[in-house]
């Protein structure tokens, strides 16, 4: 292990065992070092590996600090695997979300209320009138995210927007049969919507699952239009309309 790795986890092994609790200041650089047996500059390389992944945050003039570690928060990082993953690895994450967001949207018809609904429906009349791939895309993002925060679990609406970023959504839908996933992904919407509305657990999470296998699809036919044996690669961020 290296010398950088082997102080991360001696770090986050004095975070787990409560030596250093959220919110708390680190000692002084050379009292810790000493500590934990390393060198300044192995601890001050640890220290801004872990200040990158929200463990620690640095306050200028002030010391260094460990964060809040609320889950939600450190799940952050994890964003970027998103924003990055192609092909078989962007459709890991989407069968991770099937498997989440359904769920999700089931807890949600038994807790949203009116306002929440009139939100929703004003949301779905601006990803009609969306102009461009981006602007439905965030609509679509809007319109997900609002439902899961209607579960109140701040770990899950982060979880489920790590799994699908705005840049990874972006990226299948300009993949894919633009305009036919756009018209689909209205219809699917309003399925999810009506049965939220109608508090009809069992329904929502089936439209949801249909939506998100139906986006898994669209990914799915991509890659096997722009594999080597379908024999028509298709350049990455082309539109096929």
């Amino acid at each position: 292990m290296a010398l950088t790795d082997e102080a991360i986890e001696k770090i986050k092994a004095m975070i787990v065992a409560g030596e250093l609790a959220p919110g708390e200041r680190l000692p002084k650089e050379d009292v810790l070092a000493g500590q934990l047996g390393l060198s300044r500059n192995t601890l001050r390389e640890a220290v801004r590996a872990l200040t990158a992944m929200h463990i620690l945050v640095t306050r200028q003039g002030d010391g260094t600090y460990v964060t809040s570690l609320e889950p939600h928060y450190l799940l952050e990082t994890l964003a970027f695997a998103s924003d990055v993953s192609h092909g078989e690895t962007a459709l890991q994450l989407l069968q991770v979300r099937r498997l989440l967001e359904p769920q999700v949207t089931g807890l949600a018809a038994t807790q949203l209320v009116d306002a929440d609904f009139d939100e929703l429906h004003d949301i779905l009349d601006r990803a009609r009138d969306a102009a461009t791939v981006e602007e439905f895309v965030a609509h679509d993002i809007a319109f997900h995210l609002r439902i899961a925060e209607a579960v109140n679990n701040p770990f899950l609406s982060m979880l489920l927007k790590v799994l699908s970023t705005r840049t990874q959504r972006v990226r299948i839908v300009r993949g894919s049969r633009t305009q036919q996933a756009v018209q689909h992904a209205h219809r699917e919407h309003e399925g999810i919507l009506r049965a939220l509305e109608n508090r009809d657990v069992t329904l929502a999470v089936s439209a949801a699952t249909v939506h998100i296998a139906a986006v898994e699809e669209w990914l799915a036919e991509s890659l096997r239009d722009s594999s080597p044996e379908s024999g028509q690669e298709t350049a990455p961020g082309s539109v096929d309309t």
